[in-house]
Parts: structure tokens; sequence; C-alpha cells
């Protein structure tokens, strides 16, 4: 256990702008259409994400939070819903969907979907522990 702690303590310290202190960390794969949350460093959750359909770029690299808005709408979709939104890139965030059968598939228009239930654990963690200390890694 302690190796898996020090292997991780690692691979942040290697991420730009990855600072060890950082309470919680979300980490999204491209690739797997996944999503890891850790809290101080420890494994917490692996969750199934759509990120950016073909045609559209969910962009890679790490973000702090910008600001959180708990019961959004999208004011360039549509007035669709984004529940428990983590804005981290201007008008990107992480937010629950109501398109729960295109997760683990490329689905949006550049976002992080997730589950509401899981966009709600992640967006509690985020209020509890202080915007200050989360950081979004998106990888391809």
């Amino acid at each position: 256990m302690r190796r898996h702690f020090a292997a991780l303590a690692l691979v942040l310290a290697l991420v730009p702008g990855q600072a060890l202190a950082e309470r919680v960390l979300a980490r999204v794969s491209i690739s797997s259409q996944t999503m890891k949350v850790y809290h101080e460093g420890r494994h917490l959750f692996t969750w199934p994400v759509s990120t950016a359909k073909p045609g559209k770029i969910t962009p890679t690299g790490t973000y702090a939070p910008e600001f959180l808005s708990k019961n959004h709408r999208s004011r360039r979709y549509n007035n669709a819903p984004m529940p428990f939104a983590i804005f981290y890139d201007g008008h990107y965030a992480i937010h629950g969907t109501d398109q729960i059968r295109h997760l683990g598939a490329p689905a949006s228009r550049g976002c992080v979907r997730l589950h509401p239930d899981n966009a709600k654990i992640l967006f509690n963690m985020v209020k509890a522990e202080g915007m200050e200390n989360m950081r979004v890694v998106i990888v391809p």
C-alpha cells in the first residue's frame, strides 16, 4: 500500500502544474472513457464518462476548477441540464447528464459527462475540500 502512495505521489509530481498537496484529483482518460477520483492520494472511484464525440474536442491538460454550479443549464446547447457542474476551462465542465446510456463512449460536445449520482459525489467533495484543493487532469 505504501508503495502505491509513493508511486502516485511521484506521478503527480511529474504532471505539470500538479501539486502534491491536492486533496481531490479527477483523472479523465479519453481513450478508456473513465474517470478515476482520488482523495489525498487514495483511489476512491472509477466511473464511466462521455467525452467529446467525433468532430468535437475535450481538451487535455491539468486544470483547476473555476466555478461550481449545482443546477446549471447550458446556454450553448438548448438549455440542456448540466447538474453538479464543475467548470474547469472556460465553458468546459465535468457534469451530470441525462444521457446515461451513452456513458463509457464519446458522446459530448466537449465536456466530461458523468452519471448524475457520481457528479453529485464529486461536486460535494469539491465543495467540502475547496476548489483550490482540486485538480482535473485529462489525458488522451
